[in-house]
């Protein structure tokens, strides 16, 4: 499994590096540094980089694209302290032309967002020349099209049908895979998700608001606003959509550190700094109570790392109203760390209710027949096709999952509780001798509830 999540490793690192890089843009090194540190011990960037998923990749693809075009347009204005590098542009395209494969027009749309609203702003595209479009949409075109081709000409086009037709344009009308959710939702969870510098990055924001005429303040609101505007609009919400445009923020702090502006004595400035310890502490309860809910263990080694993430980012607080922000920002990283080293290394191997996949992989794998041939309905998780393999066939329902299990042949169906009647229903149709092999309950994190799933192989 680890083989798997390895591109999700390599993009999470990738962004942290590029994020140093985007932010050598706007400020010194020492504060380029801790602006990269944030983004590593950013909560979301953790989950991504432990996921078999292209998310903290596909990050990666967007800072680096917003890296280039920052010193584009900050030459431009003759903010930028040192001259243009002369393959600025090929970083910009190559990273493009690697986003459109990884997951079509995200990345383009932060960019042409951010490149529309500064080229309104400035009444002309002219200081986008420098990033020679024309060379680039070739280099995307070289890259890309081969891939279109192969995959058109392997599917017949159905591929295209199914991501573009059904899988994107179904999360931009409606809130697909029960992932919906109101506009308003990633500011309800960026304290969250940006912790620990989402406190003193939403302190930014009246500094960023005073200079929003300057030019880095100016290229940062439009890498943010525009496209955290239409990630609150679309109907889908997942948490990982914004995590494009947490760099732009990070560089606002240190642009307001920088500045003076993190100012304890500003009214609620101490108040805002303590969300700081709001997410140890919730971590600290959730682990501890989770794991005795779920499974009737006891998180003997998360707990006390928690308990000392919790007590750093307390210090963090007592740090910052004594007027050291940086310093309380750095104590922030390094509560990130024990976090990490609590939640992932020792919280979360002892909640067996967690793993759901892997522990349908076993009861599959214990089924007494030759090759096994299996369908799941009502659970759809990455990790499954993993952990059983890529010709895991996925039902819309119980009904669908009945009739695959009608067919000759050693075959297996994940039924989730929710398709039971269904399935119950169709197997009685079809007459289809069946024996429960067991039943797999747990907490589904992705979706957030309570499964039961039934493991059923067909009888001869």
């Amino acid at each position: 499994i680890w083989l798997y999540r390895l591109p999700s490793l390599i993009g999470a690192i990738a962004a942290v590096l590029l994020t140093y890089w985007a932010l050598l843009a706007f400020t010194t090194p020492p504060l380029a540094l801790l602006g990269a540190a944030l983004m590593a011990a950013s909560i979301l960037l953790g989950v991504e980089a432990r996921l078999a998923k292209t998310d903290a990749l596909l990050a990666a693809c967007a800072v680096a694209t917003m890296g280039a075009l920052a010193r584009v347009w900050l030459d431009w204005q003759r903010a930028l302290p040192f001259a243009l590098h002369e393959r600025n542009w090929l970083i910009f395209w190559s990273a493009t032309a690697l986003a459109l494969l990884i997951k079509g027009p995200i990345v383009p749309m932060v960019w042409g967002l951010a490149v529309l609203v500064l080229s309104l702003k400035e009444r002309s595209f002219r200081w986008f020349m420098a990033l020679k479009p024309g060379k680039g949409l070739l280099i995307c075109l070289l890259v890309v099209l081969p891939w279109v081709l192969a995959i058109a000409w392997k599917t017949g086009g159905a591929f295209f049908a199914e991501s573009v037709g059904k899988d994107m344009l179904g999360k931009v009308t409606e809130g697909q895979e029960k992932h919906g959710g109101p506009p308003g939702l990633y500011l309800l969870i960026f304290f969250g998700t940006f912790w620990p510098a989402a406190a003193l990055a939403a302190m930014a924001l009246p500094f960023g608001w005073q200079n929003r005429r300057t030019p880095q303040v100016a290229f940062l609101a439009a890498w943010v606003l525009p496209s955290w505007l239409v990630f609150e609009l679309v109907p889908t919400k997942l948490p990982h959509y914004v995590l494009p445009l947490y760099p732009a923020l990070a560089a606002l702090a240190m642009l307001a550190l920088a500045a003076g502006a993190l100012d304890p004595r500003r009214r609620g400035a101490v108040l805002t700094a303590s969300l700081m310890a709001l997410i140890p502490a919730m971590l600290l309860v959730g682990t501890g109570a989770g794991a005795w809910i779920l499974d009737r263990s006891m998180a003997f080694i998360a707990i006390p790392l928690l308990l000392i993430a919790l007590v750093l980012a307390v210090l963090a607080v007592r740090t910052f109203a004594r007027g050291d922000a940086q310093g309380a920002l750095w104590h922030g990283v390094l509560a990130s760390v024990v976090v990490s080293l609590g939640v992932y290394s020792f919280g979360v191997p002892v909640l067996r209710s967690l793993k759901l996949s892997p522990r349908l992989a076993e009861a599959v794998a214990a089924v007494p027949c030759g090759e096994r041939q299996v369908i799941t309905a009502g659970y759809r998780e990455p990790s499954l096709v993993f952990l059983v393999g890529t010709e895991l066939a996925m039902a819309p329902d119980g009904t669908g999952a009945a009739q695959f299990l009608a067919a000759p042949g050693c075959r297996v169906a994940l039924v989730e509780a929710r398709q039971q009647a269904t399935f119950d229903a169709e197997l009685a149709r079809t007459g289809t001798k069946t024996r429960l092999i067991t039943r797999v309950s747990g907490f589904n994190i992705n979706g957030g509830r309570k499964l039961d799933i039934a493991v059923i192989a067909r009888t001869e």
